[in-house]
């Protein structure tokens, strides 16, 4: 479970401390327990639960329509891949299908040859920031502008793992290259007249991952703050079962520190193996609301493992008890009218 477990008082038994505290009922004076007024006085001081768009990352839409059904809601953010090898156009088509069923569109842009290996000299950031992509990300660019609407773009994400090469420490890439790779693309984009939602996504902390400060590249070129994590349970060796919290409990506190923007879930499943998805799905809602998380996008591929919510009939319907709506994403406030 996460979080305390409460505790709670009746009107019956109130601690034989703190019989000075008072409420009134229907008029009347009535003592009540230290404790228990307090228990009222924090759950009136607590924040509340941001409101969540729930979203859907998938290849392609055929997936898209599957997690739709079985969620019983209607997406709020839809996400998908593109990478750079071949200097591919902005998928237009995509956007408008995302769009035409309510959701906002969420690229994410990766500079790499898919399937290459993580050493990828000709995409390191280094390349990136000294202009060596310019002519392809101006192009890029000038299509978003073109097609007109609203997009969130997730560039080089979860770079704090040793995946892609655009992460810290693969070739040497170090988080200043980084930083000034994300800043070029940024000023390349403002210089075609295209403006985009900008999400930085880190991957949850790993043994041995980079620290987050060094690689953000600022408050004046983010909108919002992603991070992705996954629990792999038994199918995978990632740690065994771990619940929400475990998965990104230390990730969230290191980011609110960092910056105050949004911060969503930009990539979370988990396994069926090793203990009860249905349940880690209900904790991760729950973990959602008390960190007060803008976003919450499902990964929703039969890829390492089986992470679709349509794994189990159990899993889909916790899904859907939970996802009984989805509020609108948290627009900056340019892109609001």
């Amino acid at each position: 479970m996460t979080g305390k477990d409460k505790e709670t008082t009746g009107d019956r038994q109130v601690g034989a401390r703190g019989r000075h505290a008072v409420r009134f009922i229907r008029g009347g004076l009535v003592t009540v327990g230290a404790g228990v007024l307090g228990m009222f006085l924090l759950a009136a001081a607590a924040p509340e639960p941001a409101p969540l768009a729930v979203g859907v990352a998938a290849g392609d839409r055929s997936a898209v329509g599957e997690f739709t059904r079985a969620a019983g809601v209607r997406p709020a953010l839809e996400e998908w891949y593109s990478s750079w090898a071949g200097a591919p156009a902005f998928d237009a088509a995509r956007a408008d299908a995302a769009v035409a069923d309510g959701a906002l569109p969420v690229l994410t842009w990766e500079p790499w040859a898919p399937g290459g290996g993580p050493v990828q000299p000709e995409y390191a950031p280094a390349r990136i920031a000294a202009g060596d992509h310019d002519g392809y990300l101006a192009a890029f660019a000038r299509q978003i502008r073109q097609w007109g609407g609203t997009l969130a773009l997730r560039f080089a994400h979860e770079a704090d793992a040793p995946l892609y090469p655009w992460s810290v420490g693969v070739g040497g890439n170090t988080a200043a290259d980084l930083v000034a790779a994300w800043r070029h693309v940024h000023a390349v984009f403002r210089d075609q007249g295209a403006d985009v939602i900008w999400v930085w996504c880190v991957n949850v902390h790993a043994p041995g991952s980079p620290e987050y400060a060094p690689l953000y590249p600022g408050d004046d070129v983010v909108d919002w703050i992603g991070v992705d994590g996954y629990n792999g349970g038994d199918a995978l060796p990632w740690g065994g079962w771990r619940s929400p919290a475990e998965v990104f409990g230390a990730s969230l506190a290191d980011l609110r520190v960092l910056s105050d923007k949004p911060a969503l879930i930009t990539e979370t499943a988990s396994a069926e193996q090793g203990g009860d998805k249905a349940a880690w799905i209900r904790e991760l809602f729950t973990l959602a609301a008390q960190e007060r998380i803008s976003g919450l996008v499902w990964f929703s591929e039969d890829k390492e493992a089986d992470w679709r919510i349509t794994s189990s009939p159990a899993a889909a319907a916790a899904f859907r008890e939970q996802a009984t709506d989805s509020a609108p994403p948290p627009l900056p406030l340019r892109f609001r009218h």
